[in-house]
């Protein structure tokens, strides 16, 4: 089986743990609890990781590694990237004040990230109050053709919503020719435990 591991992350309530389970094979891993912070948005917020897998269409199985997104765990977000094929962040298009902290993020990540791929997905486009994916490439400085400024990060000119099966499914189909793999390495005992599968060498 080869598998490569794809870090899910975004802002606080931009739909990262509803794209996990909506694509997931296996029962998600979910380190949610209760906050205050964002409350009026939602209830509860990850706090450590979430995780799920898939295997697409080619045969490539995607491990799925879902971020906190709230900036007091950002202390996280390097350790969980670590290994990482790509980067897959959500945005919530229907929510512009979400952008300043996706764009502080994305300057977080493309600092560590090393050569890996960012891929900008503009979420729940489902929502009449969503922008288009372009509307908010822009706001997040990356140029029409999906490049930032930060040379790493490429804007998928297509929106997902996170709870439709097909439409998650697409964008992994999507970025998966552009994931930095390296075929030598890809088949080890990566998060064997974690869906209870062994894979040998």
């Amino acid at each position: 089986m080869i598998y490569v591991k794809l870090v899910v992350t975004g802002p606080f309530n931009a739909g990262k743990t509803a794209l996990i389970n909506t694509v997931s094979e296996i029962r998600g891993v979910e380190t949610e609890v209760n906050t205050e912070a964002g409350r009026h948005v939602k209830l509860q917020t990850t706090v450590a990781m979430d995780f799920g897998r898939v295997t697409l269409p080619s045969g490539l199985t995607l491990h799925l590694v879902g971020t906190p997104g709230q900036r007091r765990f950002a202390f996280m977000w390097e350790t969980l990237i670590l290994d990482c094929n790509g980067i897959l962040m959500l945005v919530d298009s229907s929510d512009p004040h979400s952008f300043t902290d996706a764009g502080w993020m994305l300057d977080f990540f493309t600092a560590r990230a090393d050569g890996i791929p960012i891929f900008v997905v503009a979420n729940k486009q489902d929502l009449p109050t969503a922008l288009a994916p372009a509307a908010v490439g822009r706001a997040l400085n990356l140029d029409p053709c999906g490049r930032a400024k930060r040379e790493t990060a490429l804007l998928l000119p297509r929106g997902c919503v996170a709870h439709d099966y097909e439409s998650v499914l697409s964008v992994l189909e999507a970025i998966e020719p552009h994931l930095a793999i390296d075929w030598n390495a890809v088949q080890h005992p990566l998060y064997s435990r974690l869906d209870d599968t062994v894979y040998v060498e």
